[in-house]
């Protein structure tokens, strides 16, 4: 499990991890998972660290479970365990995908749970699971018609096509599409830029919100940014955010306070 993830920090607090199972196309098996989770867990918990690229080692960036894990599944008896996703899903600090080749799968999945996403001008995607037997799985029935819609989702969940980085971006399932030699500096720059210049505190209350109010009313969504803004409002966020703008100068936020 070690090395199953790599894992760097740059002097702006931007942490690289990289699925480094190149040799298995980084195929997402239990030391993948396990490795990536424990870095993330212990990156939000790090004021050290202020958002969190993630990319693949080799021409891939996780095509799916790895094929010698997912064998073993058709047998008859065989248990999959059902992992709680939470760790990706609701990771407090800005976390960017670099998506620099094969995307598919389970490796969707943990694309989609980022918060934005590069994409090389050479990636592909699929949703896989039906051409493999499987049903829509870790919850990418509910993520994927929030992000492309419900018709959309449906043609790439039943269909499980190849998509390229065009349509992808098309239908909103990444942001940004870049040359494939330059996917992971770009990630990399647009997270400096949120690690030095955006109050962390801020940006965690902000994917919260998003996240929690996708199926809420929008009077719940107004009522409980009055509470957030209330919340911040006469704290040093807000303090060296208005301090930095009338200095004409960097914003130097204090790190994330953890609930």
């Amino acid at each position: 499990m070690a090395d199953a993830v790599l894992a760097e920090r740059d002097a702006d607090g931007v942490l690289t991890l990289t699925f480094n199972r190149p040799e298995r196309h980084n195929g997402w098996g239990e030391d993948l998972e396990q490795g990536y989770y424990a870095h993330l867990t212990a990156a939000a918990a790090d004021p050290g660290v202020r958002a969190v690229v993630v990319t693949g080692a080799g021409t891939s960036f996780c095509p799916g479970a790895d094929m010698s894990r997912l064998g073993g599944l058709g047998e008859e008896g065989a248990v999959l365990p059902h992992r709680p996703v939470d760790v990706p899903r609701r990771f407090p600090k800005p976390l960017i995908a670099a998506i620099n080749g094969a995307c598919a799968g389970v490796g969707l999945v943990q694309a989609l749970f980022c918060h934005v996403r590069f994409a090389a001008d050479t990636a592909r995607f699929s949703t896989a699971f039906a051409r493999r037997g499987l049903v829509a799985e870790y919850g990418i029935a509910w993520t994927l018609p929030r992000l492309v819609g419900v018709e959309n989702a449906l043609d790439l969940l039943l269909s499980a096509r190849k998509v390229d980085a065009a349509e992808a971006l098309r239908l909103g399932l990444v942001s940004r599409v870049v040359p494939r030699d330059d996917v992971l500096a770009a990630a990399q720059a647009y997270a400096g830029d949120l690690a030095r210049n955006c109050a962390p505190n801020a940006m965690a209350v902000i994917a919260r919100q998003v996240l929690d109010e996708l199926d809420g009313s929008f009077d719940t969504a107004l009522q409980r940014s009055y509470a957030e803004v209330d919340a911040v409002i006469g704290g040093p966020d807000l303090r060296e955010g208005v301090a930095s703008y009338l200095e004409k100068r960097p914003p130097r936020f204090p790190p994330l306070v953890r609930d």
